[in-house]
């Protein structure tokens, strides 16, 4: 064989050799790309969505349930701050009822009511337990004697809010006094021990 011809056969060789090499490595990527495609086919549609664009809930949403109430009557004081003055309020209606009403009483008068609070700020309902008997034990923060405006008239104002406020309900006809967890004979001038009951002639009208 003539060195020509032998050179000729090495580089068509290498040719098909190359060729070969080439069309495994296409080959390779080829699948690498399909197997990505179909990595992603096989996602579910909602995960995969334009920017800024709102998934969709493909959960029905339920409707709010009705929240069953009941009304209660919380007194506060007039404008003048002279007497006491009904006001009637529907809340929602659970076990702890006489609670429920004593937490709807600190919070006030409705927005925009001429009526003034009665209870000092920041003062907050510890417990309340009624017994059988138609006794109910009320226990106060500090802030209900340390942050009230003083003098006698609205001293009664306070008390007897929440006197009046509880004995709305017919379990109720007595109640007790406390203070961070201690009984008090007095809230400012006035006696509250050992127990007082409802208080009809301080309520006015608006």
């Amino acid at each position: 064989m003539r060195p020509e011809a032998g050179r000729k056969n090495k580089v068509i060789l290498a040719l098909i050799l190359a060729g070969i090499m080439l069309f495994n490595s296409g080959c390779g990527i080829t699948d690498a790309l399909s197997s990505l495609r179909d990595r992603f086919a096989g996602q579910k549609v909602q995960d995969v969505k334009s920017p800024g664009e709102t998934p969709i809930n493909l959960v029905p949403e339920q409707p709010a349930k009705a929240v069953e109430t009941t009304k209660v009557v919380l007194y506060f004081a007039d404008g003048g701050g002279q007497f006491l003055v009904a006001e009637e309020r529907e809340i929602p209606k659970v076990v702890g009822i006489g609670r429920s009403t004593i937490e709807h009483l600190i919070m006030g008068p409705k927005p925009g009511s001429a009526l003034l609070p009665t209870i000092p700020f920041g003062t907050q309902l510890k417990d309340i337990n009624i017994k059988p008997d138609g006794l109910a034990i009320v226990d106060f923060s500090k802030e209900l004697v340390a942050n009230h405006i003083g003098g006698r008239a609205a001293q009664e104002l306070t008390i007897y809010s929440i006197v009046n406020t509880l004995t709305q309900f017919p379990g109720v006809d007595r109640v007790q006094f406390r203070v961070e967890g201690q009984n008090v004979a007095k809230i400012g001038a006035v006696t509250v021990a050992p127990v007082m009951t409802r208080k009809d002639n301080i309520i006015g009208t608006r």
